[in-house]
């Protein structure tokens, strides 16, 4: 090296020596041939811990984010057994999910062992893009009783009904969301003509026993097989029906 490109360390305006990873103290440590294998495994342990403790850094920071972005969301259906408004999953996925997946997040549900008898466990992890993952439970009753304790539904649609109310309130929990009657509509009100949730196809099974309803002669009149096959365009024509019902039996 000669004189004109000799660098000097001691000039002044000169970037700091990087400081090594931890990956490389470490490879440096597996070529030194005195290296301890105990020390090798505690190096390595601590890799991991600090690996780990930056995901779950990133993934705090992204939450916080995240939730500052949203927005109470509006309700969208009604429960005529509780005389309450609430938020459908569809109407709070639309509202939700374009901005935590912005921030780098994912939701997955599955169900898990732990539950009481006829409940389910449902699981919902919280990944994030930096690897760190968070896994949430709510236990979810699924036992078909309507709410005189009548068999309103099979075992397999109670499954998917218990399955679907689980969903919503983990996703409403995990991000603190508010369910608000005032809240601005962003096309969240429920509409078309596909089949209504398994949600709904729950209060329509509680009214139909207590109002001791002809169920054959329901579905002839809303024109369908099933319950389940009932538009959503038409949900609201057979609360009404059904609750028109129970007034005239009065």
């Amino acid at each position: 090296m000669n004189a004109l490109t000799k660098v000097d360390p001691t000039l002044p305006g000169l970037p700091e020596p990087a400081a090594p990873s931890m990956f490389e103290l470490i490879m440096r440590a597996v070529k030194d041939p005195a290296c301890d294998p105990t020390k090798m495994a505690q190096l390595l342990e601590l890799s991991r811990q600090v690996r780990a403790d930056d995901a779950q850094a990133a993934y705090n920071a992204s939450m916080i984010a995240a939730q500052a972005e949203m927005d109470p969301v509006r309700t969208d259906a009604n429960n005529p057994q509780t005389r309450s408004k609430y938020a459908t999953y569809a109407a709070l996925d639309r509202a939700i999910r374009p901005i935590y997946s912005k921030h780098g997040f994912a939701l997955s549900y599955d169900t898990g062992d732990g539950a009481p008898p006829d409940y389910m466990r449902v699981l919902v992890y919280v990944m994030h893009r930096d690897g760190h993952t968070k896994t949430h439970h709510m236990d979810m009753p699924a036992d078909g009783k309507g709410a005189k304790g009548g068999d309103v539904m099979t075992k397999t649609h109670a499954a998917g009904s218990a399955f679907s109310y689980g969903k919503r309130y983990l996703a409403g929990g995990v991000f603190n969301i508010i369910i608000s009657d005032h809240a601005d509509d962003d096309g969240n009100a429920a509409s078309g003509n596909g089949p209504i949730n398994d949600e709904q196809v729950s209060t329509i099974a509680e009214l139909l026993e207590r109002f001791d309803a002809d169920v054959p002669a329901f579905c002839k009149y809303m024109g369908v097989s099933t319950v389940k096959d009932i538009p959503a365009s038409k949900y609201r024509k057979a609360i009404e029906s059904l609750n028109l019902k129970g007034k005239q039996k009065k």
